[in-house]
């Protein structure tokens, strides 16, 4: 049975969508069946593949509000291995919708359950903001990794979601875990940002992934021609760091098992 990973922060701009897109390729590459289900409004994971989401048929709103089968939003990536359930701009009045639908918070839930043995790792990227939607990726997920930025405000505000985990943990999702925090767009150059990754190793000690997401261009490159960043420059440091944190991310499991 497959993994289900919520990759969540409430707090934009720090890498849950590029930390989505690239994990999903390099775990694809490693010969892992993947979903990506994109439960994010502004729908980057969906483009960030080359989707055209302004002319696609069903997404995860259809599937959410009307009961539709992921089987039939759920599209192919040009990668061997990996799909994606796509967003699209609706899903911004989802949670007004589903205030009215009874179980509302296992919804997402009920719709992911039948895929979990059709794939090994299912990662739901979550939009910025500790809502209805992000509430149902992590009562719907196994684990959650935290992408995390060497700066006093993403530290600052860590404690709202680690609240809002423990909440979902005590009432709606007893097994769900940290999976681990992850140091995205570091730049070991910068003496702040050394500063803040030595506090977040002493506050999260093993909950810290041992890989770290350098800050790199061809990340940003990569997203805008709507590939990940191993079809755009397989050698970029950006997909060398994302198929380390993949590695690691499988390791953990297997020691798990």
């Amino acid at each position: 049975m497959g993994k289900i990973i919520a990759i969540a922060n409430q707090k934009g701009g720090v890498g849950k969508t590029t930390t989505t897109i690239n994990l999903a390729a390099s775990l694809a590459a490693l010969e892992k069946r993947i979903l990506i289900v994109d439960a994010d409004p502004q729908a980057n994971a969906s483009s960030g593949f080359g989707i055209d989401v302004k002319s696609i048929n069903h997404s995860i709103y259809e599937s959410l509000i009307n009961g539709l089968d992921p089987a039939e939003a759920i599209v192919k990536s040009e990668m061997d291995n990996l799909d994606i359930f796509p967003s699209h701009i609706d899903l911004v009045g989802a949670e007004i919708e589903m205030l009215n639908l009874s179980s509302r918070e296992h919804v997402l839930r009920n719709l992911l359950m039948p895929l979990k043995d059709k794939y090994d790792y299912i990662l739901i990227d979550c939009s910025p903001s500790l809502g209805l939607i992000t509430v149902n990726a992590l009562t719907a997920s196994d684990s959650v990794i935290i992408p995390f930025q060497c700066e006093y405000f993403a530290l600052e505000g860590i404690s709202k979601l680690l609240n809002t985990i423990r909440i979902i943990k005590s009432k709606l999702n007893p097994s769900l875990e940290i999976e681990g925090f992850l140091i995205t767009m570091y730049d070991s150059r910068l003496r702040v940002a050394n500063q803040y990754y030595e506090e977040i190793k002493r506050l999260f000690q093993d909950l810290v992934f041992t890989t770290v997401i350098q800050r790199n261009i061809k990340l940003v490159e990569a997203a805008g021609s709507g590939k990940p960043a191993l079809l755009y420059e397989v050698d970029s440091k950006g997909a060398i760091n994302h198929m380390q944190l993949a590695k690691e991310l499988i390791e953990k499991d297997l020691k798990r098992a």
